[in-house]
């Protein structure tokens, strides 16, 4: 009789998790759906117990997006060209990585700070990341 308790227990747990996972899941997709509603070859990934990402194409540029679990718009990182970045963040990067090949160039934008910039260059095997503010000061995140 035990056993059949747990088993039912254990089942009871499964799905009452799994529905509240669809139900947060669901409050980032409408929030999404409201500041995206153009975009195409959405792809969504449970980034970690509180946040949902979604990559998608949005104007033929890729994308990506993150969301609470609650619908609160966190992050949106930009792939831009490296031109793209503004100037004093390309004369920036070029002073201090003299010679280095650009990977790819993101624009990242958050709720708690300004707006940013990524640039990823390959070392090796290695990918570093290195992160500037708009006026070219580079930082660390």
């Amino acid at each position: 009789m035990k056993k059949i308790f747990f088993v039912a227990l254990t089942m009871i747990f499964s799905y009452v998790t799994s529905f509240a996972q669809t139900k947060t899941k669901n409050a980032a997709v409408l929030a999404f759906n409201l500041k995206f509603p153009n975009a195409t070859k959405v792809n969504w990934e449970k980034e970690n117990a509180t946040e949902y990402e979604a990559n998608f194409l949005l104007d033929g540029k890729k994308h990506s997006v993150n969301y609470s679990t609650e619908g609160k718009w966190l992050e949106t990182e930009s792939i831009i060209t490296f031109s793209e970045l503004p100037e004093m963040v390309q004369n920036s990067f070029n002073l201090q990585h003299k010679g280095a090949k650009v990977k790819l160039s993101s624009k990242i934008e958050n709720y708690k700070t300004q707006n940013y910039y990524e640039i990823e260059v390959r070392k090796g095997l290695k990918t570093i990341e290195y992160f500037y503010t708009a006026d070219g000061k580079s930082f660390k995140e």
